[in-house]
């Protein structure tokens, strides 16, 4: 057989609608593998704390996830966690508790170990107000050993209607370094739609200011597939971001599950595109992606060829988690607030989903443990094969042997055949112990991690994940 393609590429991919078409079906992002959702309740705060004692042993470096449920409105395409409040003083005691969880989690960490990563995802985290950010982030400083290294990760996703560009010199005195922005379409009917009203001067001045005031990289987050939306309107759009050059870009499919998400069921179904416009409008985003220099860097993400990520990429040090991309690879994740998913050695844990559940926990004194689960052997070896898969588009078998023992074609026979059909449309190529996807295969590379997914032999729902474009 061929041998396969070394990634990266400038673009890493080809875009081909008749195959993407062909392979559009539902499946995990893979930002953990096993998944989120064979996660149980028979793991507990007391696994969680054997895991955190294990994990000293490495003195790896930390990872902190802080997650911010509030939003003032609901935008009807969202999927995440969120509650939708216009009372910014529910901030205040949201605050309280997330300084009592890391009260009680951070002297179970030996001490010294760096925190090189912090992220503040939501929902909104930009619904605190700079005074209730500055406490909580200080806060954790107090609590954990901050990295004052150049290369630490500090980010927060921003709603650009409800900061200013004041906010975000306060951000930059904390310590925060990179700042990811929702767009999504600037199209006027499309905001309609989707229930987010976003100015493009406003969006832009925040993006101005997070350059004037020091902040290494700027991701700026795009969605095809939105009621209403024309290719002539995604066109604007992308003209307008681009214009800016953001370092990062991420262009979601709109994933339309009203039966999962509620605020989804706003949507009238009959304003979004079919199958052959929404394809034709992530084709649109990957042309112009392209001629303005993008690299493809996986899943729905771009990055220019010396941001982090791309350098990260080339040097094989890439990294996924529930943060998305990464270039801490070597890290525990520990999560902090409502939902938040923490990893920790090889074990998965993960807060209650529910605000009201969570808020309990803490108040009772206790760890908010709500499930979770220990990786076995096979885990970690197939979590590592996925890994591989999703950053770089390749796996190489030979050094999975080195690592975990075992004969890789006898060990993954059964997933060799099933990555078959995958290979015959030119998707995928194995060779010499080594599986990698192809140029046409790359914008389908959770298909690709899904053929060695031991979890997905057993019967599910289909709708559980989104589709693969």
């Amino acid at each position: 057989m061929d041998t396969p393609l070394a990634f990266p590429d400038p673009l890493g991919w080809t875009f081909d609608p008749d195959i993407l078409r062909r392979h559009d079906r539902p499946g995990p992002r893979y930002t953990s593998y096993p998944t989120a959702p064979h996660f149980h309740d028979g793991y507990g705060a007391g696994q969680f704390r054997e895991a955190i004692a294990r994990s000293n042993a490495s003195a790896r470096p930390l990872s902190l996830y802080v997650h911010v449920p509030y939003c003032t409105s609901p935008c009807f395409y969202c999927g995440c966690n969120r509650v939708i409040s216009r009372d910014r003083d529910k901030g205040a005691p949201y605050v309280d508790r997330v300084l009592a969880e890391a009260d009680r989690v951070a002297p179970l960490f030996a001490p010294g170990r760096e925190v090189t990563q912090l992220h503040f995802g939501g929902g909104t985290p930009n619904f605190l107000e700079p005074e209730q950010l500055s406490r909580l982030v200080e806060g954790l400083r107090q609590r954990f050993c901050f990295s004052g290294d150049t290369g630490r990760d500090f980010s927060i996703e921003l709603d650009p209607r409800s900061v200013s560009p004041d906010d975000i010199a306060v951000l930059a005195q904390l310590g925060f370094n990179r700042a990811s922005l929702g767009v999504q379409d600037f199209d006027p009917a499309v905001q309609q739609a989707i229930n987010r009203v976003q100015g493009v001067d406003e969006t832009l001045a925040i993006i101005d200011a997070c350059r004037r005031h020091g902040l290494r990289s700027v991701n700026v987050d795009l969605i095809y597939g939105l009621p209403k939306q024309t290719l002539e309107g995604f066109a604007r759009t992308l003209e307008t971001v681009l214009a800016v050059r953001p370092d990062r870009l991420a262009i979601y499919g709109y994933a339309h599950m009203p039966h999962l998400f509620k605020a989804q069921r706003q949507i009238v179904d009959a304003e979004l595109p079919d199958a052959e416009r929404k394809l034709a409008l992530l084709g649109l985003a990957v042309e112009r992606l392209s001629a303005a220099g993008y690299q493809y860097i996986g899943m729905d993400h771009f990055a220019l060829p010396e941001e982090d990520l791309s350098r990260a990429q080339r040097a094989g040090s890439l990294h996924r988690n529930f943060m998305g991309y990464t270039t801490h690879a070597d890290s525990d994740l520990l999560g902090l607030g409502v939902s938040a998913i923490s990893r920790i050695d090889n074990s998965y844990s993960q807060n209650p989903r529910d605000l009201k559940d969570w808020e309990a926990r803490i108040d009772a004194g206790g760890l908010p443990v709500w499930r979770g689960l220990e990786l076995d052997a096979d885990d970690v070896l197939r979590a590592e094969l996925i890994q591989q898969l999703m950053c770089h588009g390749r796996v190489d078998g030979h050094a999975l042997v080195a690592r975990h023992g075992i004969d890789f074609e006898q060990y993954f026979a059964v997933e060799l055949a099933a990555l078959q059909h995958l290979a015959a449309d030119g998707l995928a190529r194995y060779h010499d112990g080594v599986v990698a996807a192809t140029r046409q295969g790359r914008p389908l590379l959770r298909l690709i991690a899904m053929c060695f997914d031991r979890y997905l032999q057993a019967p599910q729902q289909p709708a559980r994940y989104s589709r693969a474009i």
